[in-house]
């Protein structure tokens, strides 16, 4: 397939393209600079400016581009760069989509669990109602603007994405330096659960919807949620170090802002679209995706 994929070279795009690659898949990445080979173009989102003519024939558009959720403190500014940067990018490939004489089979999405916003212990699933909170609003919308897109065929698929576990960054980078350390602890209550995947299976997943006949939402999360005493006592156990001090809510809203209430609340995720599908999980609980990163 030739697959046009934008946010490359992000955490997760980086290892989709290798994957995708490794496949016999041809790569063509949306850039913001000028471009230096043939396997790339130029697009500006925030300017809703991207040229169909230097495309060519695409069979399938991944759309990955976002600004990061935990990268800064949640000011007034950044919180319209979180929302800004989704639908800008969104947009701006469904408009390129819909001018081109011949379609993609497939768009698909990037999108975050936390449409599901603050559950507690309840399950949820692709059929369950959006939530509330920042980044549930932000999920609405930005998945509204993916539907936009007038069909012509073009299946879209809502890639709701858990906590990527990776050795390279992500959820995992500040708190594997504090657990190495001895550190880390559960965090306030501790019985949060966290929907997590491995970034290997996150990538084998968004390949398998690549071809698998599936639309809407779908959940990128291990089919096995764990409270976040449970992530952090497999982690201490991995990294063989204590995790008995507990980190309680108050300092984290002093460090983090109030982007710390989508790590003190929590969500139990199910992935019941891939399951039914018969995605297999090579990482499915907990100590199996800890494996990876330690």
């Amino acid at each position: 397939m030739r697959i046009l994929i934008s946010g490359a070279s992000g955490l997760i795009g980086s290892a989709l393209v290798s994957h995708l690659k490794a496949d016999g898949h041809e790569i063509i990445r949306l850039v913001r600079k000028p471009t230096t080979n043939s396997g790339e173009v130029t697009w500006n989102p925030s300017k809703h400016e991207l040229d169909v003519s230097q495309l060519g024939i695409i069979d399938a558009v991944i759309n990955l581009s976002g600004a990061g959720v935990g990268d800064r403190r949640w000011t007034d500014s950044y919180k319209k760069e979180i929302l800004n940067s989704r639908l800008d990018a969104t947009s701006t490939l469904v408009n390129a989509i819909n001018s081109m004489a011949i379609k993609p089979k497939v768009l698909l999405n990037s999108s975050a669990i936390g449409f599901y916003g603050d559950r507690g212990a309840l399950q949820v699933d692709e059929t369950s109602a959006k939530g509330t909170g920042f980044l549930s609003d932000v999920v609405q919308a930005w998945e509204s603007a993916a539907m936009s897109l007038k069909s012509g065929g073009v299946r879209v698929v809502l890639l709701r994405t858990g906590l990527v576990f990776t050795h390279r960054g992500g959820a995992l980078a500040k708190l594997l330096p504090l657990l190495k350390l001895g550190l880390g602890g559960k965090i306030a209550g501790c019985n949060q659960y966290w929907s997590f995947i491995s970034i290997a299976d996150e990538v084998r997943a968004i390949d398998f919807l690549l071809t698998n006949d599936i639309s809407g939402p779908v959940n990128l999360t291990a089919p096995n949620p764990a409270t976040n005493a449970e992530v952090t006592i497999a982690l201490g156990k991995a990294l063989k170090r204590p995790t008995l001090l507990a980190v309680p809510g108050f300092a984290l809203k002093i460090v983090l802002g109030e982007f710390s209430t989508e790590i003190i609340g929590g969500v139990k995720v199910l992935p019941t679209k891939l399951r039914n599908a018969g995605f297999t999980w090579n990482h499915p609980t907990i100590t199996e995706v800890v494996s990876t990163v330690v």
